[in-house]
């Protein structure tokens, strides 16, 4: 038998300290890692609600933590200040969502924090709301970036929005919140 490097009681010694983390519920890896247990679409965890992933939702509160892993054992690595915010929800597992903001930062989020309403935010240094679904069409209002819009449908390139009280069309491309092919009504 090859040695492996082990001293007498060194397994043991790791086994037992496994078996006390399984029995008080701790998890022996860091807190953005994931065990296969834990992984969302493993066997042992389905996908909580069977709808499509990726898909995008919106912040219901206006206080909302993100955390590490999806559990309240894992660090609060975020607390988005602002309703509306839309996020893509890229996993599930039990009754959290591992979401990604529009910056690229990724965590958990309770489902209970979550709202299926579509919303949109502006992501070029201005986006013009027109008033129909063309380029040369009169603008309504111009956006700067970080304007969280409600998207209200979406007809090829162009997406109607209403934020702050004004409605109009913007270019798909300048909101982040919508697929580019996605269908609304």
């Amino acid at each position: 038998m090859a040695d492996k490097g082990l001293r007498p009681g060194t397994l043991r010694s790791a086994l037992t300290a496994l078996a006390v983390l399984a029995l008080t519920g701790l998890s022996p890896l860091p807190a953005g890692a994931q065990s296969a247990r834990e992984t969302p679409g493993a066997r042992s965890a389905p996908r909580a609600t069977g709808l499509p992933l990726p898909r995008f939702a919106s912040l219901r509160a206006s206080e909302v933590y993100m955390r590490a892993g999806p559990g309240t054992r894992y660090p609060v690595e975020w607390i988005y200040k602002r309703r509306g915010l839309p996020v893509e929800i890229i996993a599930e597992f039990d009754t959290w969502r591992k979401v990604r903001d529009w910056t690229g930062t990724v965590g958990w989020i309770h489902r209970a924090m979550l709202s299926g309403k579509r919303t949109g935010i502006t992501i070029s240094a201005e986006t013009v709301l027109r008033r129909n679904p063309a380029g040369d069409a009169a603008s309504v209002a111009r956006a700067e970036p970080g304007v969280v819009a409600e998207i209200e449908t979406c007809e090829g390139a162009w997406c109607q929005v209403t934020a702050r009280g004004l409605t109009g069309w913007a270019a798909r491309s300048q909101l982040w919140g919508v697929y580019p092919r996605e269908k609304l009504n």
